[in-house]
């Protein structure tokens, strides 16, 4: 099943079961999806956007509410705070599972090894690797940390 498929699923579930949150958090998604569809057909598209697109959009989703936590945190608004989580938690069911950190360096150094990869000139070379093969799986903030410690070795 496909990533857009598990979407509408659950979409039509939640309003079934009559669950508010669910529900628009999963219109938040679809509409987003429906935008980047949008703009694929306007730069010549003729299909859908892939599973790896709808990932990387869920993926910015998260890192968008992140960055909104961290701006209600300075303003005292947990209200608004367990909102902002609970959309998170909401994203994360259409997400693979992620790697730990551990398993994240493992698979960085692979690729370090596999690229031939030296400096941090090859920075791009390898977050687009990952971007490529582990896209929805791997936390590409903490990637790029990890990248940059290993390449300026």
């Amino acid at each position: 099943m496909s990533i857009r498929e598990d979407i509408e699923k659950k979409y039509k579930q939640s309003l079934k079961e009559r669950n508010a949150n669910l529900t628009n958090t999963i219109r938040l998604i679809k509409s987003e999806i429906k935008n980047k569809d949008i703009a694929a057909r306007g730069l010549g598209a003729k299909e859908e956007i892939k599973d790896q697109e709808i990932l990387g959009l869920l993926q910015n989703l998260i890192k968008q509410r992140k960055d909104t936590i961290e701006l209600f945190k300075i303003a005292n608004r947990q209200d608004l705070i367990e909102k902002e989580q609970s959309e998170i938690q909401i994203i994360n069911l259409f997400l693979p599972q992620q790697k730990n950190e551990k398993e994240t360096e493992n698979i960085i150094n692979q690729l370090i090894q596999e690229q031939n990869l030296n400096s941090l000139k090859d920075m791009g070379k390898l977050m687009n690797c990952l971007k490529t093969d582990y896209s929805g799986q791997i936390d590409m903030g903490l990637a790029g940390k990890i990248a940059k410690l290993r390449l300026s070795i």
